[in-house]
């Protein structure tokens, strides 16, 4: 599984940390450090991740700022990807069980690092279930669809 990850200048140290963690637990993970090579905010760093997880060029993103919500928000703007927020171990778990989200993202103001690095283990561990949930992320993307033109 490839992975990429990135965050603003609200997570420097916070998404170094979870990529350290990642390495080290075997995980194939690119850190894009996008702000390092453009002037730029948190939406076009979250852009840039989920545009590259869309086109599967990452299986899975990781994108870290000051809450975790605008990422979520702008990387949810590109068709394909699928981002959700998560301050916990089961809503990591069920974003990957229940909703085959491909982007977590999180909040380094909101949790501490070994936090950081339990909810991403938990989502790294968790494949889709498929199961009463199929229907919905079908039609999840059946929807997205509506304004892909």
């Amino acid at each position: 599984m490839r992975i990429a990850i990135d965050c603003d200048d609200a997570a420097f140290d916070f998404k170094d940390a979870i990529y350290e963690h990642l390495k080290s637990e075997g995980y194939d993970i690119t850190d894009l450090k996008y702000s390092a090579d453009h002037d730029c905010d948190y939406p076009d760093i979250a852009f840039n991740l989920a545009e590259k997880v869309a086109d599967k060029t990452y299986d899975r993103g990781i994108i870290i700022c000051g809450t975790g919500l605008g990422v979520a928000m702008m990387a949810n703007k590109v068709p394909g990807a699928f981002a959700g927020t998560c301050h916990d171990t089961f809503a990591a778990e069920r974003l990957a069980k229940s909703n085959d989200a491909n982007i977590i993202t999180m909040g380094a103001r909101c949790i501490g690092v070994e936090l950081g690095k339990m909810i991403v283990d938990a989502y790294m561990k968790s494949e889709f279930a498929g199961g009463g949930s199929t229907k919905k992320v079908e039609r999840m993307r059946e929807l997205e669809k509506t304004y892909m033109k």
